[in-house]
């Protein structure tokens, strides 16, 4: 059925408790009605799943998240971007099949508190009037524009009572919903598949399928005259109305939330020159056992009294710092980042408006759509995973025989996840050389910190060569290991022997321990993320060999070289010698 309110306002008197009652017992009947009718002509349960790769864009939508500049709207119109959020991560992804009906309360439920919901504007008696689940209507009027375009059949539709200049419904293409009674539901004759979601200023709506936009005529709906605009409880000045007062939201600026993982000391000297009074903190864990130093921020500034919950970080961490080796450390540290970033999202509240996220939660968030209808800063500690994973890829296809080139690779959607939330964000924060350049003049970068040298360098034997290690491929092992047999060489070799217990039969090698008395501290790596132990051999006088991949600038001291590459290394070892 296709139906529209038989009358609209022209006029505007005010909301009485008697009105606002019989408009309450009215909504409790249809809802009723709904209810029995949908027992016997229920829509279906559509499943969600990937985008086809043949897929094109049968239909879009791109609305303003943000059109009222009242201030006194915000707290309505942050709430209306936080229903949002939560009807766009039920809908997106969902498949259409052929001849299938859609319906909007079907997949997004009952806009309720328990699930989320908050206070956002609704249109009321001729009123916009804060309640549980408003603003749901942006989402409803575009997907009803995207359906048009995509020439599906409208099963259910519901013009607005009162058109608001300047909105979609002047132009006769909105479709109104309050739940359950006023839905949103079409079919098409070839299968769709929708995608929703929110970037920092806009609601974006899609509808993908085997035809393009335009492909089937659409309907022509005629422009409907525009009625006053509609008050506000949020600006009204009428103060005969029994809602005058109680429904006026405090007016508040947007917040920013900084959620922070790994420790580094160049981001805890960016958040204490960044963080305002205003700004909230969420980290794994404020001081901590020294186990868990890499990721236990100081406890004087950095704790923060809705961080993740006790029984959630140990249980994260320990999965992190388990002792397994190669992919199962991997996936572990994947389960452990995201248990902590859907603890700490709860500090995403509606009045945040921006924020300060950590690389490795960055995927899961914008997964569950928490980063929509936000700015966000990425603070980043390695490559993008689909850069990096490439980088490994081609190195083994090079070099079959070294197994942990090609032990690990994470799923295809936390690759994609990723890559889109980083060509969203506002702002890039690294001091890794190498991965801000890929972010061009969105990069902020840091310095390094630099490690106090030691009082004096020993006198260099000339006879070893310090290896940071592990002793694993992607850091360059294998030329360490041929350069100091072509030269004679020992190798104090730090970290795992991830390469096996044998990697270096036949090399002589040096107890790991005092290594500034090495020629060099060498580092061909394929990927570093810290280069920790080359900033303090630079620190304390010892020659760097290292590669781009490390994360430095040239700089006295500091040969670069390129990547596994044992000529190379012997080469700039034999000019030291």
């Amino acid at each position: 059925m296709t139906a529209t309110f038989p009358t609209r306002a022209t006029s505007w008197t005010p909301p009485t408790r008697r009105s606002a009652a019989i408009f309450a017992v009215k909504v409790a009947l249809l809802r009723a009605r709904r209810a029995i009718i949908d027992l016997a002509d229920s829509a279906p349960r559509l499943t969600h799943a990937a985008v086809p790769p043949a897929a094109v864009m049968a239909g879009e939508s791109r609305t303003a998240l943000w059109t009222d500049a009242e201030a006194t709207e915000r707290s309505w119109q942050r709430g209306k971007v936080e229903n949002l959020r939560i009807a766009a991560r039920a809908l997106d992804g969902l498949v259409i099949p052929a001849g299938a009906t859609f319906s909007f309360w079907r997949h997004v439920g009952p806009p309720i508190a328990l699930r989320g919901f908050v206070a956002g504007r609704m249109l009321r008696e001729g009123c916009m009037v804060p309640a549980t689940g408003g603003g749901l209507c942006q989402l409803s009027n575009a997907l009803y524009d995207v359906a048009l375009q995509a020439g599906c059949r409208i099963v259910e539709r519901h013009a607005h009572s009162r058109i608001v200049p300047g909105s979609a419904a002047a132009g006769g293409r909105d479709a109104t919903v309050a739940w359950n009674y006023v839905d949103l539901r079409f079919a098409c004759d070839h299968d769709l598949r929708l995608t929703v979601g929110l970037d920092a200023e806009s609601l974006v709506v899609r509808l993908m399928g085997t035809r393009a936009a335009g492909g089937a005529p659409e309907p022509k709906i005629a422009a409907r005259a525009s009625d006053p605009a509609p008050r506000s409880c949020g600006s009204c000045d009428e103060t005969g109305c029994f809602r005058h007062g109680r429904a006026t939201p405090a007016v508040e600026t947007g917040r920013r939330v900084f959620l922070l993982d790994e420790a580094w000391p160049e981001f805890q000297d960016y958040v204490r020159s960044n963080r305002t009074g205003d700004d909230r903190l969420g980290v794994p864990i404020a001081g901590g056992p020294a186990r868990f130093r890499r990721y236990a921020w100081p406890a004087d500034g950095f704790a923060d009294v809705r961080n993740a919950p006790a029984a959630t970080l140990q249980r994260s961490l320990a999965q992190r710092m388990a002792r397994q080796q190669g992919a199962a450390r991997r996936g572990a540290e994947l389960a452990g980042a995201r248990r902590i970033a859907m603890s700490l999202a709860r500090l995403l509240r509606p009045e945040v408006t921006s924020l300060v996220v950590a690389q490795s939660y960055l995927p899961f968030l914008w997964r569950e759509g928490r980063l929509g209808g936000r700015a966000f800063t990425v603070l980043m500690t390695r490559l993008p995973i689909g850069v990096l994973q490439a980088r490994l890829d081609a190195a083994a296809a090079g070099h079959p025989e070294r197994r942990t080139l090609a032990d690990f690779r994470a799923p295809a959607w936390l690759a994609e996840a990723e890559s889109e939330a980083l060509a969203a964000a506002t702002r890039i924060v690294t001091p890794h050389a190498e991965i801000a350049a890929l972010f061009g003049e969105r990069a902020d970068r840091l310095q390094w910190a630099q490690p106090i040298p030691p009082v004096s360098r020993r006198t260099p034997s000339g006879r070893f060569i310090a290896f940071p290690g592990p002793t694993v491929a992607r850091k360059g092992a294998q030329a360490v290991r041929q350069a100091a047999s072509a030269l004679g060489l020992a190798v104090m070799p730090f970290g795992s022997r991830l390469e096996g217990p044998d990697f270096w039969s036949g090399t002589p090698l040096v107890p790991p321990g005092d290594w500034t008395g090495a020629l060099a501290v060498v580092q061909p790596a394929i990927v570093e993320d810290q280069p920790r132990r080359l900033l303090a051999a630079l620190a304390a006088g010892v020659p760097v060999i290292a590669t781009p991949a490390c994360g430095l600038d040239p700089q006295p001291g500091l040969a670069l070289i390129p990547a596994d590459d044992p000529t190379a290394l012997i080469e700039a070892l034999g000019r030291l010698i």
